[in-house]
């Protein structure tokens, strides 16, 4: 016997599928016209900023979720422009760190407080107990599939 269910699930799958992607559409937009950047700079950058401290490309790779190839292609561009650093790994050879510069950190302030600004705008229709509500369900999705 089926799940009933199943229908249900699938319909709000594609209902947050479509709200991902609408917002994700947004921003790209948003970055590229405003900013004269990438989503994908904006994710390094972020990532850069969070850690605080240098680490290795396979790592900035695993955190974005990305191949190292396309870290890799970001990453040029990143050092090109002044906003990132690469240096040897001390204990690997093989290793190569990266870190934000003074002007990467500072750039990524800017770029965060549009960003995040930007989100606010497109999620302004939902309330404290709404953020709440969602928050609690995909943690608790999250947890069903841990």
């Amino acid at each position: 016997m089926s799940d009933p269910l199943a229908k249900r699930r699938l319909r709000m799958w594609l209902r947050m599928l479509g709200v991902t992607r609408t917002a994700e559409a947004h921003l790209r937009e948003y970055l590229r016209v405003n900013h004269a950047t990438t989503l994908p700079r904006f994710d390094v950058l972020a990532a850069l900023y969070r850690r605080g401290e240098a680490i290795s490309m396979s790592e900035l790779s695993r955190m974005l979720l990305v191949s190292n190839g396309n870290a890799t292609a970001v990453v040029d561009r990143l050092e090109r422009d002044g906003l990132v650093r690469r240096r040897p790994a001390p204990n690997d050879r093989r290793a190569v760190l990266v870190a934000l510069t003074e002007a990467g950190a500072q750039r990524f302030e800017e770029l965060a407080a549009g960003h995040e600004a930007e989100v606010n705008g497109l999620f302004d229709g939902l309330d404290a107990g709404d953020l709440d509500t969602l928050r609690g369900l995909m943690q608790r999705m999250r947890k069903d599939r841990s």
